[in-house]
Formats: structure tokens, C-alpha cells, sequence
């Protein structure tokens, strides 16, 4: 169970608006089908933030749904392989929230499933205005086109998803490094 509980607000105090993290928390957004797209560099605790939202929209009573893109990716595939892709399109398009992490995180992902910009076109095409999507990314958005791989289908997929979006840019220091650090620099003082 992620929840924002103890989370480190300090650490990237000028990166990070708490408050805007909290209300995003309250859930509002999602009773108004509204999508957010949370933008910044690995290591700023997004995953555990859009998880934490996950949770307390379950704790509210929503269907949710929290996959990577990687893992979007290989289920649609399959889908589209095996011929359950409406179904499982079907399937995704009624959770009230759907969480998707490390959007263009491994480009080999990508390169792996040449009908993403297809998938992720018809997902959005199914929930926009209907339920809410949210969007985990480390990519510019104007590297989408690029990542998709295909810039007519992206600019569709870009435009159903920042309509009437919430846009969350994150900025700071990575916490996975900081922490790194700090045991290095423990051993330093504590020699065996």
C-alpha cells in the first residue's frame, strides 16, 4: 500500500508543490474525468505519488488501474495477436482511473511494439471525456512524436490527453541517488 505518508516534501521543495500533489490526491479530477500528466526526470518520486493517488481513489471507491507502458504495451500486443484487442480495449476504457507509469521511459519498448502510437491512440480516443487517464512521464512532449514513431497518430494521442489536462512539471534532485550517496559516505565513517 503506497501512500504519501512520510514523504520527503523537502527534499525537492522547489521542485515539488505539495499542494498541488495533495489536491491531486483529493481526487477531484477524476470525479470530473479530468486527465493529469505529471512530466520530470527519474528519481523524483513520481511512481510512488501516482501511486499513492491510485490508492486513495480505491479508498474513494473508484476502479483503477495502475500499469507501466511497458506492460500496456505487451498486453495490447497480445491482445491484437490472440484477437481479444477490443475486448481488452473495452476493458481499460471502463476504469474510472487509469495510472500509466514510464510513458517513453525504454525506447526499446517502444521499438518492440510498433503499434503503440495505435494502442495508445485508441485508449485515449476511448476515455477521453469519460474517465480519467494519468500520464507518467520522463519525455518532453516534444519528444512524444519522436517516441511514438509516428507523428500524425501522436499529435492525436497528445491532444485528447492535454485537453482540459491537469499538467504537473516536477523538478529537483533524484532521491534513489541522494540515498546512494548517503551510504557510501556511512561506509566512509564506519570502517570494518
Amino acid at each position: 500500500m503506497t501512500t504519501l505518508d512520510g514523504f520527503d516534501w523537502e527534499f525537492n521543495a522547489k521542485g515539488i508543490d505539495r499542494r498541488s500533489i495533495e489536491q491531486l490526491a483529493t481526487c477531484d479530477f477524476v470525479r470530473r474525468s479530468d486527465n493529469v500528466i505529471m512530466v520530470g526526470q527519474t528519481g523524483l518520486g513520481k511512481s510512488r505519488i501516482v501511486q499513492s493517488v491510485g490508492h486513495e481513489a480505491c479508498v474513494q471507491g473508484y476502479r483503477v488501474r495502475y500499469a507501466t507502458s511497458a506492460r500496456l504495451l505487451q498486453e495490447f500486443t497480445a491482445a491484437l495477436a490472440d484477437g481479444t484487442f477490443h475486448r481488452l480495449l473495452a476493458e481499460y476504457s471502463r476504469f474510472d482511473l487509469l495510472l500509466i507509469d514510464e510513458f517513453g521511459f525504454d525506447r526499446l519498448e517502444r521499438e518492440a511494439h510498433a503499434q503503440a502510437s495505435t494502442f495508445y491512440y485508441r485508449l485515449l480516443d476511448a476515455r477521453t471525456g469519460r474517465r480519467s487517464t494519468v500520464l507518467v512521464t520522463n519525455v518532453d512532449f516534444t519528444a512524444w512524436a519522436e517516441y511514438l514513431g509516428d507523428p500524425t497518430l501522436a499529435s492525436a494521442f497528445f491532444d485528447r490527453l492535454v485537453d482540459g489536462a491537469l499538467i504537473l512539471k516536477l523538478s529537483g534532485r533524484s532521491y534513489r541517488a541522494h540515498r546512494a550517496r548517503l551510504a557510501v559516505e556511512l561506509d566512509k565513517t564506519n570502517p570494518t
